[in-house]
């Protein structure tokens, strides 16, 4: 079997929000990000790309030293001989990236497969890349003063989408409310899936009372409730609720996949590849959630177009008929330009526009 031999190389890029992003953790103004480009001294023309994108105060690999570490590794893995499998090059990966750093599994499992695929931004075999087939896609409101709030809305809503998630947690929880009931009051729930997602911001002794008021408004979910953490009082709430929960942070860092799932119960869960470890750990959750009945979908954490274009070909293998949340693209003033594009709560892989490349 053939083995390949690759150069990495590190680019570092801060990206620029449009605007401040809100979330019951505070605002975003900036989000740093490492891409990472594989290469083979014998085929210049051919590179792979890969993002490792740590969260602030979110992922377990963001740390003081990520980007030595990251050096580190990338030093240790010029060392390796890669397979042109898919399978074991998933499993190299595993093999020599710690689970504590899941951001960088993920950026080397792009970059590689990136390269064996032929360096043309595609990661294995999908309908997203291969015949444009379009993805459904929930509209993102953050967080913000209620005039910024219904901007948003308002926009989503001209654009068409058909699944409109809000950041609740931040200003009070009445006009949270009553900026959904302004959607409700246009679309029944047949015609406008309304997510919410607290980010943890509910205390525990409030949490079911604020879920009954949301189920009055036909909310499809919650993501993550109360802070992670919690299971046995997030096990009450889901054996309890009136209103489908769904877990986002509750699953990073955890190794214990089927003991988390089998404790809590939870309806659904939401997977973010950069950081539970790429595509081989989602893979694993989705199997596992499968297994038991527990619905899942695939949402960014905010990375720039390479990222996101990883996850919408994740989620593309499985065929989603429900909405993904791959809405990030426009977020920043410098994110690379790409292929990707929204229409109609789509998200398109649109094969005319050519990426520009890392720099």
């Amino acid at each position: 079997m053939s083995q390949l031999s690759l150069k990495f190389q590190l680019i570092p890029r801060t990206l620029q929000f449009r605007f401040e992003a809100g979330t019951s953790r505070g605002v975003l103004k900036t989000r740093n990000i490492w891409w990472i480009k594989a290469y083979n001294e014998e085929s210049p023309n051919q590179i792979g790309w890969g993002e490792a994108a740590p969260l602030v105060k979110l992922s377990i690999d963001d740390r003081q030293d990520f980007e030595e570490v990251l050096k580190n590794t990338l030093e240790k893995l010029e060392k390796v001989e890669w397979s042109l499998e898919e399978d074991e090059i998933l499993d190299t990966v595993k093999k020599n990236v710690s689970f504590d750093f899941p951001s960088i599994r993920f950026a080397i499992e792009m970059a590689v497969l990136d390269f064996v695929n032929g360096g043309q931004k595609k990661f294995f075999s999908n309908l997203f890349f291969e015949e444009q087939k379009a993805i459904p896609i929930n509209g993102l409101i953050w967080m913000g003063d209620r005039e910024f709030m219904m901007q948003q809305i308002q926009e989503k809503l001209e654009s068409g989408f058909s699944c409109i998630k809000m950041k609740i947690g931040a200003i009070d929880f009445k006009q949270e409310c009553e900026l959904l009931e302004f959607i409700r009051k246009q679309f029944s729930p047949e015609q406008m899936i309304l997510r919410v997602d607290a980010n943890g911001a509910f205390s525990p002794e409030e949490a079911h009372s604020k879920l009954a008021k949301l189920a009055d408004l036909g909310i499809h979910s919650i993501e993550q409730p109360i802070k992670a953490g919690q299971w046995d009082t997030m096990r009450l709430l889901c054996k309890s609720t009136p209103l489908p929960i769904a877990l986002d942070e509750e699953l990073i860092g955890v190794k214990e996949k089927d003991l988390l799932l089998d404790t809590i119960r939870p309806q659904h869960i939401i997977l973010k590849p950069t950081l539970l470890g790429g595509f081989l750990e989602s893979r694993k959750w989705i199997a596992k959630a499968e297994e038991r009945g527990i619905g899942w979908w695939m949402t960014s954490a905010l990375e720039s177009n390479i990222g996101l274009n990883a996850i919408a070909q994740l989620a593309s293998q499985y065929q989603p008929s429900i909405h993904q949340g791959l809405g990030t693209g426009k977020l920043y003033h410098n994110n690379l330009e790409s292929p990707l594009q929204i229409q109609n709560g789509e998200i398109h892989y649109n094969s005319v526009i050519p990426w520009e490349e890392p720099k």
